[in-house]
């Protein structure tokens, strides 16, 4: 794990990728008053807006900056995260990044099958960590919207846990990923590595990349996010893809990491 300490200042700063200061940023904050509630319900208006009104979908790249984000109006874990500490500095409330890899078992069934078998094992992945007046608080539970959610809920009610379809829970039914001042999660069963703390999406994109290929990188931009962008579409709506049946057993296996990370103190 990389350990990192970010300066107090630093978690407040605007980056190329947390451009809080963009117009259409700016604009949205100003138009939900969020800035003239207290620190708890800032939070949880701004995590509330990144989880239901930012869709659970595929961007072209995961270092996009945050207005761009917006703009796309979808967005997965990564870029999500990246959306939604910019809203929070925006906000004046400190918070940090910390960066993980999920198995690609996790993605299985949003990726195409196909794409899946040549997927590198370890994804990239990201969770943000926001300072509340009761210390560090880790926030996963936005990557998913509730339409999204609801859909998997139904289709696999009966099982317990679930990692697979961009999900990874071992509480289905009831995940924790309503803000209620506590942390909150829903992709954590599939995290195999901890890559530590970083100040800024920026810092942690300098260090670690997503990296497939040249050609794979320009197919995924131009052809398979797109396809995966429609089975998102597609579970949303209830038609859940069937998978492989040895791959439907592990859909539902215990989860990989053998500790959830905590908050830094």
């Amino acid at each position: 794990m990389t350990t990192q300490t970010p300066s107090q200042h630093s978690l407040l700063e605007a980056t190329p990728l947390l451009d809080f200061t963009a117009p259409a940023i700016a604009r949205l904050v100003d138009q939900k008053g969020w800035a003239g509630l207290p620190r708890a319900e800032a939070i949880g208006a701004a995590y509330d807006f990144v989880r239901n009104a930012i869709s659970f979908g595929y961007n072209m790249r995961d270092d996009l900056p945050a207005s761009r984000v917006l703009r796309d109006g979808y967005g997965q874990c990564n870029t999500k995260a990246t959306l939604l500490m910019a809203l929070l500095r925006r906000l004046g409330v400190p918070c940090r990044l910390h960066g993980f890899t999920i198995h690609k078992s996790l993605q299985r069934g949003v990726v195409p099958e196909p794409i899946y078998l040549l997927a590198p094992d370890d994804i990239l992945h990201s969770w943000v960590e926001v300072e509340t007046q009761d210390g560090w608080m880790n926030l996963e539970g936005f990557i998913l919207d509730q339409p999204y959610l609801q859909s998997l809920q139904a289709a696999f009610g009966t099982n317990k846990s679930l990692c697979g379809y961009a999900a990874g829970t071992d509480n289905l039914t009831d995940p924790p990923v309503r803000w209620c001042g506590r942390d909150t999660y829903i992709q954590t069963t599939g995290i195999n590595a901890d890559l530590g703390l970083y100040a800024s999406p920026d810092d942690f994109y300098a260090r670690h990349r997503q990296d497939f290929g040249v050609i794979r990188n320009l197919l995924y931009k131009a052809v398979i996010r797109h396809w995966m962008n429609a089975r998102v579409a597609r579970i949303r709506a209830g038609a859940i893809p069937a998978l492989p049946r040895k791959a439907a057993i592990t859909a539902t296996a215990p989860h990989m990491n053998a500790g959830l990370p905590p908050a830094g103190k």
